[in-house]
């Protein structure tokens, strides 16, 4: 691992001086703006303190909030790490694509070369540079790294920073975990291809956040005078947590405030880099997460913040996650939109910010550009599939009505949570017909199927229409617009 520092050192030596160039030139001449997204893994509706978090505050993250617009109504493509991911990449709901879970350090699939990324779209409209620093976890192998899907650049880890075999306390972990573990291979850190150097312990993870941080800083440094697509996808908060010595302690909450602590500093220092370079104007940046939290990992997991359940559920404590975006030019200060938004619409903006063409295959985003204009009257999206597993249909959402279809699902509830990075037990709830008023009660504790007859009528039009798109594994349809993963054999 000190070969990498040692490495990002000498890059952002020689860097610093082309930022210091950089400054000359102002990007005024680009009325493209640099693109940063800054995605979370594993992070509750409530990690933020914008948000309602406690024991901890983001400063940074909160001023990017007051100079920029706060979502509420926040979706993930569906609430688990590559599937979620997948959404963001191509603006596709995953199990249109073939890309569902979490990929495994064996799996011989991947994202489809053939399906377009945000990276590839950007490159095709115009001199767009890009990269991604961080978790890619959308193909293990060469052909689907993120060097094979347009980004120019790629430093991090390949797959979940959980997948290596690291050593739970054997009192309290399962037999059924520890050999989950000892299947996993040593954990790569990637450069470009090419193993860079292996994660072998906690302590080569406590650097992950500031190595990650250090290369988006040079990369926007090095690329100040040009547009860019730069993704930086942390690692944390996905256990196993890992925090430097500069935050190790800092918080209230323990080793989750910590990580925290962190991301709200690597926040700060791609703020800073951008300022430095003159192109803050003109940059939007995106800040979001994969999924909620990992609940059953106890204090060293995140807040749902009241909503209902967390990661792996089709519950809004799985889906809905905190997003800020600011971008000076265009987001009014202090913004605050409670339309409902998904990650898969974040591509389809995009290509209406640059004026690219959507992608020639189907996709489900649609642009929210006129409410980052201000527009409190436009409505993108109305409705909303909830898939989950390979590809069941488990709830369908218009306006504020959500109906929950019938399914089994994982629940925390009820059960101890797990101390000290070792999770506790879950376990399976067959799940009824339900309707729930999103707005009155995001928690989904009421369930109004009997009194609104009606509405339950409706939403099963759309969960009807979902089916005969993408098909249901719970009624046995395969749908009319699937398309398959990449596939090494």
């Amino acid at each position: 691992m000190d070969r990498i520092k040692n490495k990002g050192i000498s890059f952002l030596v020689i860097l610093n001086l082309v930022g210091i160039f950089s400054k000359v030139y102002a990007q005024d001449a680009y009325k493209t703006p640099n693109i940063v997204i800054i995605f979370m893994d594993d992070m509750g509706y409530g990690d933020l303190s914008s948000y309602g978090a406690k024991g901890y505050m983001t400063p940074n993250l909160d001023q990017l909030a007051m100079q920029g617009m706060r979502f509420t109504d926040f979706v993930v493509a569906q609430p688990i790490c590559s599937a979620s991911r997948a959404g963001l990449m191509t603006g596709c709901y995953p199990n249109r694509i073939g890309i569902s879970g979490a990929l495994n350090p064996h799996s011989k699939i991947g994202l489809n070369p053939d399906e377009e990324t945000i990276a590839e779209l950007v490159k095709r409209k115009g001199n767009y540079k890009t990269a991604l620093f961080g978790k890619w976890h959308l193909g293990n192998r060469k052909p689907f790294f993120p060097t094979k899907q347009g980004f120019d650049e790629f430093v991090g880890l390949p797959y979940s920073n959980d997948m290596w075999k690291w050593t739970y306390d054997m009192k309290l972990a399962t037999e059924e975990t520890h050999a989950r573990k000892a299947s996993y291979p040593e954990l790569p850190l990637m450069a470009m291809d090419t193993v860079w150097s292996t994660v072998e312990n906690l302590e080569d993870q406590e650097k992950l956040t500031s190595i990650y941080t250090e290369q988006s800083v040079r990369f926007i440094h090095e690329n100040a005078t040009s547009p860019f697509l730069l993704v930086l996808s942390h690692s944390m908060p996905h256990v196993p947590l890992a925090v430097s010595d500069k935050f190790k302690g800092k918080s209230d909450q323990g080793i989750y405030g910590d990580v925290m602590m962190e991301i709200d500093w690597s926040v700060g220092e791609i703020v800073k880099a951008l300022d430095e370079t003159g192109i803050s104007e003109n940059t939007l940046i995106v800040f979001t997460s994969d999924n909620g939290p990992w609940l059953n990992f106890g204090h060293h997991a995140g807040s749902a913040f009241g909503l209902r359940e967390g990661k792996a559920t089709s519950f809004e404590g799985g889906h809905r996650v905190p997003c800020i975006m600011k971008w000076p030019k265009v987001i009014k200060e202090g913004g605050v939109s409670n339309k409902l938004v998904s990650t898969i619409d974040i591509l389809p903006t995009i290509a209406e910010i640059i004026g690219a063409e959507l992608p020639t295959k189907k996709i489900d985003g649609v642009s929210i550009l006129e409410l980052l204009k201000g527009n409190k009257k436009v409505v993108p999206r109305s409705e909303f599939y909830y898939y989950y597993n390979k590809n069941s249909l488990q709830a369908v959402r218009k306006g504020n009505w959500k109906l929950i279809l019938p399914h089994s699902s994982r629940t925390y509830q009820e059960f101890l949570p797990g101390k000290n990075g070792v999770p506790g037990k879950t376990g399976m709830n067959d799940i009824p017909l339900s309707l729930y008023d999103l707005q009155n009660d995001p928690g989904e504790r009421y369930n109004f199927e009997m009194l609104y007859p009606e509405k339950v009528d409706e939403l099963m039009e759309i969960a009807k229409k979902a089916r005969q798109d993408l098909g249901d594994d719970l009624l046995g349809m395969e749908g009319k617009n699937r398309r398959v993963s990449g596939r090494i054999e």
